[in-house]
């Protein structure tokens, strides 16, 4: 049974603002060429200019090594990132961003920018700051819940 009517304006709010960021954020990108997801990780890959392997980008995005192969592959077109072995393993490859991949970083940033002043724009200092904390305590409340379930990188 529900509790309140809050409850079910907190839920109906969560739901439709969780679909409408995915669809202006999908937009946003798609005018990069990017679907989503593929920011976050090439944003990543610019955190570590001298490469990293498949299963440390696994565990940073929170996806199985599998999950994050198949991202990278179809991201692969794009020339935003290349393979190099990794010396002394020849079973592992690092994948190192290209200067191409450099070039769209500050434009992911900015996409993201102005998604969340989109969001919260007209909001003041403060309210954003309590919208800030109230949406990283929801989180933690949700990843305590979620223990081992919880993606990694969230």
């Amino acid at each position: 049974m529900v509790k309140s009517v809050e409850v079910m304006r907190v839920n109906a709010a969560l739901n439709k603002m969780s679909q409408l960021y995915r669809v202006a954020k999908a937009r946003r990108l798609g005018e990069l060429g990017l679907h989503p997801g593929q920011d976050v990780l090439l944003w990543q890959l610019a955190q570590e200019p001298d490469g990293i392997t498949v299963t440390e980008l696994a565990t940073r995005l929170g996806v199985e090594p599998p999950t994050a192969t198949r991202s990278l592959a179809r991201l692969g077109a794009g020339g935003w990132f290349r393979r190099e072995p990794v010396p002394g393993d020849r079973r592992q490859v690092r994948i190192v961003i290209s200067e191409e991949g450099l070039k769209l970083i500050p434009r992911i940033e900015d996409a993201w920018n102005d998604l969340a002043d989109q969001i919260i724009g007209s909001a003041t200092v403060a309210e954003r700051a309590i919208v800030l904390s109230a949406l990283e305590r929801a989180n933690d409340r949700l990843r305590a819940d979620l223990g081992d379930e919880a993606p990694d990188g969230s």
